[in-house]
């Protein structure tokens, strides 16, 4: 007699993305794969009959070492681009005025955000992938790039990682001299608004990873949660930030100059504070 044929995974996740799939093992107990504890820590979720989840680090060595490398680089960017981006805020509000020195500054800020959003993304694609049995992670060769448009956690981080190139042409626009009050909506304020509908898009399906669902939770307990919570509420910031810098066509003026300032300063602290915690989300 042949072997017994092995039921199929559970699969659970928002809409068609799958972001938890549960094996019954042949002893008893289950397997549980995660996205995110998957590709940021390198674990899966292990229960024996009668016992407690066990949290254990199932990849190769090597693959550990690249997801504390890959984690440690994104998480380094963000801490300083969002420190930039708040320092760029502070000489707006408290300098002495100078757009082009706060302009300077916003852009190297905005670097570091590229780098971030660049390596989340390669975390991603380079991430250890789960055995079809789901016994165990598998670590795959390096990719530079990859298209997996089905994988939520692809999806929010290529999405974020737009929304950093798109912040880099609003930064770029930002050092032009003498535009009309048009031209600065157009090439200034309109970019700014995309990046920051990307970023909060970015989040909401960051946060459809972490609750297997459609519609936020609440896992307090959850650092992964904790770390997209924060960055979504920098997100918030930004895009009231973005609001308020819009140019008045009758006046030239912006709809509020310390509102934006303020906006850009809190929800870039944010970022930093998500980057630190997020190099506490490792191996």
């Amino acid at each position: 007699m042949g072997q017994p044929e092995q039921p199929e995974p559970r699969a659970d996740g928002a809409g068609p993305f799958t972001t938890r799939r549960t094996w019954n093992r042949p002893e008893g107990g289950t397997v549980v794969w995660e996205s995110r504890p998957a590709r940021r820590r390198g674990v899966l979720s292990v229960s024996g009959p009668g016992e407690g989840a066990v949290h254990a680090a199932t990849a190769e060595p090597a693959g550990l070492t690249r997801l504390r490398r890959l984690n440690a680089v994104a998480s380094a960017a963000f801490v300083v681009g969002g420190a930039l981006f708040a320092l760029g805020a502070a000489l707006s509000q408290f300098g002495s005025g100078d757009a082009m020195e706060s302009a300077a500054v916003y852009f190297a800020g905005g670097l570091f955000f590229n780098t971030g959003g660049y390596v989340s993304l390669l975390q991603v694609l380079n991430a250890p992938r789960h055995t079809a049995d789901g016994g165990r992670l598998v670590t795959s060769r390096w990719r530079w790039w990859g298209y997996e448009p089905m994988r939520l956690d692809w999806l929010s981080t290529f999405v974020l990682f737009v929304g950093t190139l798109v912040f880099g042409v609003n930064l770029l626009d930002s050092f032009l001299q003498g535009l009309s009050v048009q031209q600065t909506n157009r090439l200034i304020w309109t970019p700014d608004v995309i990046g920051c509908v990307l970023f909060l898009i970015s989040g909401h399906l960051a946060f459809a990873e972490i609750c297997h669902r459609s519609w936020p939770c609440l896992h307090r307990r959850s650092l992964g949660w904790w770390i997209v919570a924060v960055n979504q509420l920098g997100s918030v910031l930004f895009m009231v930030s973005a609001v308020a810098a819009f140019t008045r066509p009758g006046t030239g003026d912006l709809v509020s100059e310390g509102v934006a300032n303020w906006g850009t300063l809190t929800g870039a602290l944010c970022f930093s504070v998500g980057g630190v915690l997020q190099a506490l989300e490792r191996p």
